[in-house]
């Protein structure tokens, strides 16, 4: 038998011999030599550079073991939690907020998902050549305003200047340090089976909105980000549970790469119910029309808990009692099946995998 065509000619008789030198992969191939903005996603390549570049080469200056929001400190008797971040959002204004209120939002609640009181933060700046000094100030401003409504003092900072095109505008730094309570430990590694798993509102908000500047994307009602301050939320949460498990907010990588992280730190599984996540209706289309999942969306003013289940309730219950937590749900359980996996009930009964995110999907957020 012979098949032909115009350019190719296959024989029963005869063995295909085909020249692999031509032949190149359509898969995109990890970079392993360079960064890329994956690198700053906060999913499995944030990961990744962490545990296979960084890690390594801080060695013995660093005491590795559970990565947490904040690392906590014993210094002369007292628990100090102490925490660092960066923030290169562009544009430095959006729907919702701005660079300076981002930054020192951003950094209190690292601080306050160790259970810490916030106490002083510092406030540094990388500062492109051509930035109205109107508009620095007008940031700086915000970023007061921030501290001063979560009762936390600019202590210390820094400025840099860096020549045109070598900051895109404007970076911030903030470092913070907050007291621990006795008694109050959450951590990364501390979800059981049998856990509740709680979100204090809807998700997605942030990535969106600055999507939406960004992009000139226009929807009917407009999306503004979440930035806040969960300081005061926590603190009511720990009123009626000193004992909770683990907290963190979902920014970088969203909701499922926070989930997987907590899970593959504590060793346990976890099941999400589908109908309980609050991702509101424009949030929801905004992620269909541009082929994003909302579960992958930056938040800024969001947190996760994971709490015993006896407990659950009155958490629930004094999260509501709050104005950032007005809108809290339970979304799913901690399970001992499949461990390092986080699983979700669809709306028609099935069940997926939420993996961590992989890429990135929108840059410059955070």
């Amino acid at each position: 038998m012979t098949v032909q065509d115009p350019t190719l000619t296959v024989t029963a008789e005869s063995p295909v011999t085909i020249e692999t030198d031509d032949l190149s992969c359509p898969a995109p191939i990890p970079e392993d030599a360079r960064v890329i903005l994956g690198h700053g996603s906060g999913g499995q390549l944030s990961n990744l550079l962490i545990r296979d570049v960084l890690a390594p080469a801080l060695g013995d200056a660093s005491p590795g073991g559970v990565l947490n929001d904040a690392a906590v400190l014993d210094v002369a008797g007292a628990r100090l939690a102490f925490t660092t971040d960066s923030f290169v959002v562009s544009p430095l204004r959006f729907p919702g907020g701005d660079i300076g209120e981002l930054a020192v939002n951003g950094t209190i609640n690292d601080l306050a998902m160790m259970g810490a009181r916030p106490v002083a933060l510092s406030l540094a700046y990388v500062i492109e050549e051509g930035l109205p000094l109107e508009e620095l100030r007008s940031i700086t401003a915000s970023a007061a305003a921030a501290a001063k409504r979560a009762g936390v003092r600019i202590v210390t900072g820094d400025t840099k200047v860096v020549d045109r095109g070598a900051a895109d505008r404007l970076f911030v730094n903030t470092s913070g340090i907050g007291v621990v309570p006795e008694g109050v430990a959450p951590s990364a590694d501390r979800a059981r089976a049998g856990d509740a798993i709680l979100l204090s509102g809807a998700i997605g908000l942030h990535g969106v909105a600055i999507m939406s500047v960004r992009e000139g994307l226009e929807f009917e009602v407009e999306i503004a980000s979440d930035t806040q301050s969960l300081g005061g939320l926590v603190a009511a949460m720990l009123a009626v549970e000193p004992d909770l498990h683990v907290l963190r907010d979902p920014t970088r990588g969203g909701l499922a790469s926070a989930l997987n992280e907590i899970a593959a730190a504590s060793g346990v599984g976890m099941v999400l119910d589908e109908p309980a996540l609050p991702i509101p209706g424009p949030v929801r289309a905004a992620c269909e029309f541009l082929g994003l999942d909302p579960l992958h969306v930056a938040n800024e003013g969001k947190l996760v808990a994971i709490v015993p289940t006896d407990a659950a309730d009155a958490v629930l219950a004094a999260m509501r009692a709050t104005p950032e937590g007005a809108q809290a749900v339970r979304i799913g359980t901690v399970v001992a099946d499949h461990p390092g996996m986080v699983t979700m009930r669809t709306l028609v009964g099935s069940e997926r995998i939420v993996d961590m995110l992989v890429g990135e999907q929108l840059p410059r957020i955070c």
